[in-house]
């Protein structure tokens, strides 16, 4: 077999092992909007449940409309622990899409020992 039709059989075999557009675009179930922090995690029930938190879980996103410090709030929970907010500099696309009934998820990205709260979570802010 020459170089030449190693090659095209190759390139045949490979080309008809990927997936057509439409099927990628079925693969495609979010579109992640953002990567944040939880602001206030300090305050709230996050250290108590450490140990329980792992990366990939889903994490429940609830607005505050009427929050006396900010009126974009959006709170946010693990199964009905209070861990913080989504934070004031991040939180208006959020706010809006929920206000909208949009489909919104979170899940934990990144868990970090650290003892800056800022650092200890990270959540993935999902548009399904």
């Amino acid at each position: 077999m020459s170089r030449r039709s190693f090659l095209k059989n190759l390139t045949a075999l490979v080309g008809g092992l990927t997936l057509p557009a439409a099927a990628h675009a079925r693969l495609a179930t979010h579109k992640t909007l953002q990567h944040s922090p939880i602001a206030g995690f300090q305050y709230h029930e996050g250290e108590a449940i450490w140990t329980d938190l792992a990366i990939g879980q889903p994490l429940q996103l609830i607005r505050e409309p009427e929050n006396k410090f900010d009126d974009r709030a959006v709170r946010v929970e693990w199964q009905g622990h209070k861990l913080g907010y989504i934070p004031r500099l991040d939180n208006a696309a959020v706010s809006q899409l929920l206000d909208r009934g949009e489909n919104i998820q979170a899940v934990i990205s990144e868990l970090k020992f650290s003892d800056d709260p800022w650092e200890r979570i990270e959540v993935e802010v999902r548009w399904v």
